[in-house]
């Protein structure tokens, strides 16, 4: 529409412009054709700009709807409520192992049907009857990281025949002991290397002791520190000890003992031991102990075979020596039986030989001891054991008056929890 007036506009003033000459013509023409764009143009603009009112009317209304209420309840984002901030977890609380876990009871009771056969005291032969010659109820616990701790209580019967007093247990260990790869301190009551290695190999503590505990040249246990492990693979092992010397008993004296044991193993089966200890007595009394061991092990039996000297000051009185050879032979000649032969030698009898309660021996006489007994297992932690032990005396310097033989019957029952 603007194209038409612009062109109507120029026309006019063309027609009333006087006759000019035709040089004039051209220019006009040219005029006019800009003037045609330049028309187009603005009416394109026109257009467009229609076209902008109009998008920006529908825009205008789109704004209108949205800042309605009702449109902006239905679509404002749904925002959560705020979140308590949580607090800090709690340091984990330091684990707390179950006691089930922590606490180990277990122990071991075996006693007899006894007879006494033959005995050179008139007044001890014939004796019978039963009685529980040793019961242990032991508590072990894990203190720590590598600490542990044992209390073990033991009781027996008197055994001598004579004492109607009841089992009165009393305390057999009583130690702390720090354990690291195959090292072990203990402090407090506990094993001496006194026997320990050679018990344990004998392995039939219930049929009888070992020569150095029957003998009374030692004890089991002491109050003081020990120190054991191996070496080597194990071919080395060791336990020294610092005690009292009074065993289990309360100390008495000032006087300490020194106990050390070394042991080896050369080859697969073959084991050897040395000990030696030395004892500072009150007065003029001490004592002093050297034993060797040896033992083998084959696919079905063992041996062992033991030396054990004993010098004892007297105060007053000339020393006495107390020496005792030991060997033994163990068959297991079927699945849940074995045969156990056992041979003791003492060389001179020594003065206390007569105060072993259950087993009484004549003093200061030299005797002979021999074992024969017969294990049958019953169940995997029950054994019954018929056994027999045999004591023959020998010519003490000439002395005629040698004591008769003793000869006890015993059968043993034997089971361990």
């Amino acid at each position: 529409m603007i194209r038409c007036w612009i062109a109507a506009a120029v026309f006019a003033v063309v027609l009333a412009m006087p006759n000019r000459a035709e040089a004039q013509a051209t220019a006009n023409d040219e005029v006019l054709r800009e003037v045609t764009a330049l028309a187009e143009r603005m009416e394109r603009l026109e257009a467009e700009n229609a076209a902008l009112k109009e998008r920006n009317d529908r825009l205008e209304r789109r704004v209108a709807e949205l800042e309605s209420p009702q449109v902006a309840t239905a679509n404002a984002p749904t925002i959560a409520p705020p979140q308590p901030v949580p607090e800090p977890a709690p340091a984990p609380a330091p684990s707390v192992e179950p006691w089930q876990e922590r606490f180990k009871v277990s122990g071991y009771v075996f006693g007899d049907a006894y007879a006494v056969l033959a005995h050179h005291e008139p007044e001890v032969e014939d004796q019978n009857g039963f009685w529980i010659r040793r019961g242990y109820l032991t508590f072990d616990a894990r203190v720590a990281d590598e600490w542990t701790a044992r209390l073990r209580l033991e009781f027996n019967s008197p055994g001598d025949f004579e004492t109607d007093s009841k089992l009165d247990p009393f305390v057999k260990d009583a130690y702390l002991a720090w354990k690291r790869g195959g090292q072990e301190l203990n402090l407090g009551l506990a094993s001496s290397p006194t026997f320990e290695f050679v018990e344990g190999f004998w392995g039939h503590r219930p049929i009888e002791k070992t020569p150095i505990d029957l003998y009374r040249m030692g004890s089991s246990r002491d109050m003081g520190v020990a120190y054991k492990g191996a070496a080597d693979d194990g071919k080395v092992f060791y336990h020294a000890m610092l005690g009292n010397g009074s065993g289990d008993r309360a100390e008495t004296n000032e006087g300490k003992k020194v106990m050390a044991g070394l042991g080896f193993r050369p080859t697969d089966g073959l084991v050897a031991q040395v000990y030696a200890d030395y004892e500072d007595r009150p007065g003029e009394t001490d004592r002093s102990t050297l034993q060797a061991f040896a033992g083998w092990t084959g696919s079905r039996s063992r041996y062992g075979l033991q030396y054990a000297v004993q010098d004892r000051e007297v105060e007053d009185a000339p020393d006495e020596d107390v020496a005792v050879a030991s060997a033994f032979g163990v068959w297991q000649l079927t699945d849940q039986g074995a045969l156990v032969l056992r041979y003791d030698r003492s060389f001179d009898g020594y003065s206390d030989a007569d105060q072993i309660p259950y087993l009484r021996i004549a003093a200061d006489t030299p005797f002979d001891l021999a074992i024969l007994a017969w294990e049958q297992k019953l169940k995997h932690r029950i054994s019954l054991i018929p056994n027999i032990e045999y004591v023959t005396y020998r010519d003490n310097n000439g002395d005629a008056t040698t004591p008769d033989d003793d000869l006890y019957g015993r059968v043993t029952l034997y089971f361990e929890f």
